[in-house]
């Protein structure tokens, strides 16, 4: 017989989930609409941007990161403001 434990014990620690009920878990169609599009995540971009590895100056990196959280987004948009005036 499977076992039927919490899958959180009193010390905030995970249990074993293959040793849980499958029968206490929920699809997520099952789950109310509100809930369901939490649980997906972001939904996917219609254009998405490619991961790539670049080198900047220390100053540069520093500046941008110093503007806080969505300084890659701004590096992004300050090299498309600098493409409308300039080819590389």
């Amino acid at each position: 017989m499977v076992s039927r434990l919490p899958v959180i014990d009193d010390d905030g620690e995970v249990g074993d989930l293959s040793q849980t009920d499958p029968a206490l878990f929920k699809s997520l169609k099952e789950m109310p609409p509100s809930l369901q599009s939490k649980l997906r995540g972001r939904p996917k971009a219609q254009v998405t941007k490619e991961r790539i590895t670049i080198r900047l100056s220390p100053e540069v990196l520093q500046s941008f990161r110093a503007t806080g959280k969505g300084w890659q987004t701004r590096i992004d948009t300050a090299l498309k403001d600098w493409l409308k005036a300039h080819t590389p």
